[in-house]
């Protein structure tokens, strides 16, 4: 473990959308699916922003299909989703919401 530096939020979540799209993991495809998945509005400038940076980072690969770039995770991008992943279950554990709600 920790041979990655832990992701960070959107990080992850646009790794999590390439596997969640897998076989069609353009750049709008993630978007959508990040939108989709958290409600929330995603600029698509920090979707590439991101992909060239994971891309660097060696935790994904691109690759020319037909006229779209299309992304898939590498074994080092899911080594990293998966340390990301202990961590912060690590964190989580022993932090009861309903108690820390319940006292604000």
């Amino acid at each position: 473990m920790n041979k990655h530096a832990p992701l960070g939020t959107f990080e992850e979540q646009v790794l999590l959308a390439i596997v969640r799209t897998a076989g069609d993991a353009f750049g709008m495809n993630v978007r959508r699916e990040i939108e989709t998945v958290t409600g929330r509005d995603v600029a698509i400038g920090a979707v590439y922003a991101t992909l060239d940076r994971l891309e660097a980072k060696k935790l994904v690969r691109s690759f020319r299909s037909s006229d779209r770039k299309l992304f898939e995770i590498t074994r080092s991008g899911i080594d990293a989703l998966a340390e990301t992943k202990a961590m912060r279950e690590r964190l989580w554990r022993g932090v009861n919401v309903l108690r820390l709600l319940e006292s604000s």
